[in-house]
């Protein structure tokens, strides 16, 4: 059995229920995010909403995580849920090393 190799077509975005699943399972944070961006494209697309994404997935760094929460545009109630949701643990990811 094999798989065929074929050149890179193109990259499709998935639908927006596909995006920022760890994000959707917090509702106290995702409906914030949904107040600031309602417009499912902007919601996808935004900064913040990564960030809060991989940090609900367990992703990222704690200490950077307490510096910038106050950057994230969260409500206390919000922030609560997310740092209750980090204390299960934050797995260190690699850090992005611009040129």
């Amino acid at each position: 059995m094999f798989t065929d190799i074929e050149p890179f077509s193109g990259f499709y975005i998935a639908e927006d229920y596909h995006q920022k699943y760890n994000l959707r399972q917090i509702t106290e944070v995702a409906n914030e995010l949904y107040a600031i961006y309602p417009d499912p494209a902007e919601f996808r697309d935004s900064t913040a909403a990564a960030k809060l994404n991989g940090y609900l997935g367990g992703n990222g760094d704690a200490d950077i995580l307490n510096e910038s929460i106050d950057s994230l545009g969260l409500s206390e109630a919000g922030r609560r849920a997310l740092l209750e949701r980090a204390q299960y643990g934050l797995f260190p990811v690699c850090p992005v090393v611009s040129p």
